[in-house]
């Protein structure tokens, strides 16, 4: 059987068809064809279409040689679309201390400049590994690594509560901070957000956590919110961070995920306490409120916190310190 492998007849016959549309469609651009009068009775006349018609067009004007109507190997060329082996491992190597998608492209952005790839960039390398879940070992890993210490970061947000909750009580809000390494939580309940009274608020929260527990903050972490942010010597928030040596951090604008401690847990207290649930007085209320966060910091179970309550948590890691 004589071998077709080498044959250059269909390759010949390649380029006399494209040459043969190339000359037709400008024919047609130029009012002279004598049978076509629109673009769409030439595609539809040789069975193409725009796209691929333009692919091959296009190459030519830019290379006018037989070889550009020619079929082009098809799929990414080396390093145009996979990251480099040595970005795979500094990636893997960011994962197994527990980071997310986003924690590693931000890491990696100072070290890797252009070459960083995206965080859906990562995510496809984390995938392609099969390590995309975190497994509980990673989990750890990120514990021990960022948040070693009571203290060394806290959450806080407000939360707008239903105006079902309280008759005669349209407006009411709860100013909450969390503990990031041990979950501890306190809530205080106001009738508005204003930058002074989420202060009054704060204060009311630091002195619980450092009264009750021991911790004082390092860090607070916000969001960008104008009862948390503003000018530094005038904004009430901001100054009683500043007179207490606690530095302001921010979340990333439109990523509420960068909180998720605090967001977390207001869902578990909607869940918990709120959902379809109504109060006679903003008194019972506030006492329901005391005995659920008794309840979630002394005997509720954490799952992230190896199904321990964040008391007991605590104390445990205030134990093997001091030991």
């Amino acid at each position: 059987m004589r071998s077709t492998t080498n044959n250059q007849v269909l390759e010949r016959n390649f380029i006399a068809k494209w040459r043969f549309l190339i000359k037709e469609y400008e024919l047609i651009k130029q009012h002279r064809h004598v049978k076509y009068r629109f673009v769409s009775d030439f595609y539809q006349a040789h069975n193409t279409n725009r796209q691929t018609f333009f692919k091959y067009y296009h190459r030519y004007l830019n290379q006018p040689f037989d070889t550009s109507l020619l079929p082009a190997k098809r799929g990414p060329k080396w390093k145009t679309r996979r990251p480099h082996p040595l970005v795979e491992r500094k990636v893997l190597a960011e994962r197994e201390r527990g980071n997310n998608r986003y924690e590693i492209h931000n890491i990696l952005k100072p070290k890797l400049g252009k070459y960083t790839p995206s965080p859906s960039g990562v995510y496809n390398i984390l995938k392609r590994h099969q390590v995309n879940r975190r497994t509980k070992k990673m989990k750890e890993a990120k514990r021990s690594i960022i948040k070693q210490t009571p203290g060394e970061m806290g959450h806080i947000d407000c939360h707008y509560l239903p105006q079902y909750l309280i008759p005669g009580l349209k407006k009411l809000y709860l100013v909450g901070v969390i503990d990031d390494y041990s979950r501890v939580a306190w809530v205080e309940v106001v009738t508005d957000i204003k930058a002074l009274s989420v202060m009054f608020a704060a204060l009311r929260t630091f002195s619980f956590f450092k009264d009750i527990h021991q911790i004082t903050f390092k860090e607070i972490l916000s969001d960008n919110g104008s009862e948390f942010r503003g000018n530094l010597e005038q904004h009430p928030f901001e100054r009683l961070l500043k007179e207490m040596d606690i530095k302001h951090r921010f979340t990333r604008p439109m990523r509420p995920q960068t909180n998720g401690k605090i967001e977390r847990f207001w869902k578990t207290l909607e869940e918990e306490l709120v959902h379809e649930t109504t109060f006679d007085s903003l008194e019972e209320f506030v006492n329901e409120l005391h005995q659920y966060l008794y309840y979630y910091n002394h005997e509720r179970l954490h799952s992230s916190l190896d199904q321990t309550p964040p008391v007991t948590f605590l104390q445990k890691s205030v134990n093997e310190i001091c030991n």
